[in-house]
């Protein structure tokens, strides 16, 4: 896996990129009763948003994608070589124009592929993000004891097929064309921390 992985996250030969990272951080988190934004709370001696920058930027990627909106995320949590931060202006709208956000910016990369995370999901580890990132098909997805969660990679070949509204993000796509889909097991957990009681469970 190691070589196909150094050839899924660098450059291909014609300077364009192969697989972007992505991370989705741009909703309300409006669920959450703590004195904070979710993304900004105390999580493990640092914050949600912090564990979940610090494990996809040591799974190597060339170039993350970060898209931000509600929260006010502090700047020197964002700056990471290779870190580009997009504010998405509509994220009010749903998860899918975030999605489609990062597409855009990811487009403008030449990336071959995105490898999409959420913001609110600290415990998908680093090694998680690697295995999807080399994965193989137009849509690997990563699972957690059989379970399906994040992060999916997802080539460029889909991205047309992805919502551009509405609080969605893949998971249309997934129903309707499982045979565009490879699952990769993963450690860890895609648990999202929505609410103060997920934030207690995994602290």
């Amino acid at each position: 896996m190691a070589s196909f992985l150094a050839k899924a996250l660098g450059r291909r030969h014609d300077d364009g990129v192969a697989t972007v990272a992505v991370v989705l951080a741009a909703g309300a988190g409006s669920r959450f009763q703590g004195d904070t934004h979710k993304l900004l709370a105390p999580f493990r001696s640092t914050t949600v948003i912090d564990i979940v920058l610090d494990n996809v930027e040591r799974a190597g990627f060339d170039h993350v994608i970060v898209v931000t909106g509600a929260a006010d995320i502090p700047a020197d949590l964002l700056d990471r070589p290779g870190f580009q931060v997009v504010p998405n202006p509509r994220w009010a709208d749903g998860q899918a124009t975030s999605l489609q956000t990062a597409l855009a910016a990811a487009d403008a990369l030449g990336a071959d592929a995105v490898v999409v995370g959420l913001g609110d999901q600290p415990l998908v580890t680093t090694e998680c993000w690697q295995r999807v990132a080399a994965g193989r098909g137009p849509i690997t997805v990563a699972t957690y004891d059989g379970e399906r969660g994040n992060p999916v990679r997802l080539e460029r070949s889909v991205w047309p097929m992805l919502p551009s509204e509405g609080d969605v993000g893949a998971r249309h796509v997934l129903g309707q064309h499982p045979e565009l889909i490879s699952e990769v097991a993963c450690e860890g957990s895609s648990a999202d921390i929505d609410t103060q009681e997920d934030l207690d469970q995994w602290n």
